[in-house]
């Protein structure tokens, strides 16, 4: 029998053996099965016999190949079935040769659904494998990979029948129409200029944004319509986004792909495997990869442990997050934009400095929370001031709304795709600093002399400045020019100083 084990988002075909032997009655597994696994025996037992087939009263060893490789969860349950009714003569299997089959058992002969169905059937995919059957739960998750033929059961007794007396199985029903656009608008947002610059420009470079400002000032509202302004993700894009999901559980019924950039607001309580990623056996994803393709925002990012915020700086940098466990290390993707948003003090009047009771000592501790290298890794760091009246009242002039802000990314984003074609890079925040400091796309010295200056200074790190050097290409890129200018690189400052230039 075919089944699929995971490794991380990663799928491996498993070939399940069952040896049926004279001797005392007993199950053994072999090949690195974890607890759950190992529990397969009852389960497996239990669901045989109350689905009205005669379970072998023989040694069964059952044997999971390649044997080296980690076994994790329940979703090897049918195939054992399969195995043990196929080795003990009840069920000829040439039905289910070359088809992979992956399934929960219930004790009463149920076929539950399992996590990562869509990560393991683009691995049987992948494998030469043309037929796969799962749980009529996860059958529209399966069909979303082309190519294969896929069929569901809800009962063990179903598959027996079909491999018997070639009764049908279903077909996955169709797939939810593509669920229109919608969610917060950044016509909402009233004023904050600066933060909504902030905000179009981390979007269509893809980097990382801090805001921090007062209570009221629109930091929430801001971080929480960046991914209205985002584009669609691609197929490929799609597809890691909607595998990570599916391994975690929480990919939504209907069996389509997952096209909006995911958007995670983990609470300042959250754990450092919670952001990271962690748990014993199989280490699931954590916020930080299930924002994959898109957005994870710390609300009140001070009030967040030290650890969970420092375990963040690897993953920004690097685009994955490396779990190691004694039974092996696992690997996910992790390249998603952070934006971080806090108050400038513990105290957080509404009205800002002018009405703040804490001193410059309190303040200092509070903000540096955040430590100096994180902060060092996050491109836009901008400072909202408290919204005015005028700015709330005035309807005479309206903001631009979503649409409008991510017409202007979608072309930006365009432009940087086709630079960086020959890369293999999409984003200008990908884009290492040793290729922006060389030929052909150095900056003349003229435009970079402000930037060199604060570099030379110690105002600057080596980081912050390839990152500077990066948004200003983004600017130019909003504003349709071939190459940025001395402005471009005088704006990037600002928004990664703060301060004007």
């Amino acid at each position: 029998m075919l089944c699929v084990g995971l490794v991380g988002v990663t799928g491996h075909v498993v070939q399940v053996e069952a040896d049926l032997a004279p001797g005392l009655p007993a199950v053994v597994i072999s090949g690195l099965p974890d607890s759950a696994l190992h529990e397969a025996r009852d389960r497996v037992r239990a669901a045989i016999v109350n689905s009205g087939q005669r379970w072998p009263n023989r040694r069964i060893t059952l044997n999971l190949l390649p044997a080296t490789l980690p076994k994790f969860g329940s979703a090897f349950d049918l195939a054992i079935a399969a195995a043990v009714l196929g080795g003990s003569g009840e069920l000829p299997l040439v039905a289910l040769d070359g088809v992979a089959i992956l399934g929960e058992l219930g004790l009463d002969g149920t076929v539950r659904p399992v996590r990562g169905v869509l990560p393991m059937v683009a691995a049987a995919a992948r494998a030469g494998i043309e037929r796969v059957i799962v749980p009529v739960d996860n059958a529209a998750e399966a069909a979303v990979i082309p190519g294969l033929r896929v069929r569901a059961v809800d009962t063990l007794h179903r598959l027996v029948t079909y491999v018997r007396d070639g009764t049908p199985l279903a077909a996955p029903p169709p797939a939810d129409p593509p669920a229109a656009p919608g969610g917060p608008d950044l016509a909402e947002v009233a004023g904050q200029g600066v933060g909504r610059r902030a905000v179009e420009v981390a979007a269509a470079g893809g980097h990382h944004l801090a805001l921090l400002g007062p209570p009221g000032a629109g930091k929430t509202m801001l971080a929480e319509r960046m991914p209205s302004i985002l584009p669609e993700l691609d197929d490929e894009a799609a597809l890691e986004v909607t595998a990570l999901h599916s391994i975690a559980g929480l990919l939504p019924p209907g069996g389509r792909l997952l096209r909006r950039p995911p958007f995670q607001a983990p609470h300042h309580s959250a754990t450092v495997p919670a952001l990271v990623g962690g748990g014993s056996g199989l280490a699931r994803p954590g916020a930080v990869s299930l924002a994959h393709r898109g957005v994870l925002f710390l609300d009140e990012a001070p009030e967040f442990s030290k650890g969970a915020l420092e375990a963040l700086r690897q993953p920004l940098e690097a685009g994955r997050v490396q779990l190691a466990r004694s039974h092996g290390g696992t690997e996910y993707p992790a390249r998603s934009q952070l934006v971080l948003a806090a108050n400038p003090c513990p105290c957080a009047r509404p009205a800002g400095d002018a009405s703040c009771e804490c001193t410059p000592l309190v303040r200092r501790r509070y903000l540096g929370r955040l430590s100096g290298p994180l902060l060092d890794r996050i491109d836009v760091q901008v400072t909202l001031l408290p919204v005015r009246a005028a700015e709330l009242m005035d309807a005479a002039v309206a903001p631009e709304s979503s649409a409008t802000v991510a017409a202007r990314v979608a072309a930006a984003r365009r432009a940087a795709a086709e630079r960086w074609a020959g890369s293999g890079r999409r984003l200008n925040a990908e884009i290492p600093g040793p290729q922006l400091r060389q030929p052909p796309w150095r900056l003349p010295a003229a435009d970079t002399r402000e930037l060199r200056g604060r570099l030379d200074a110690g105002s600057l790190s080596a980081r912050g400045f390839d990152r500077v050097i990066r948004m200003a290409w983004t600017i130019a890129d909003l504003d349709g020019r071939a190459r940025p200018d001395g402005e471009d690189v005088r704006e990037a400052i600002q928004l990664r100083t703060g301060e004007r230039v």
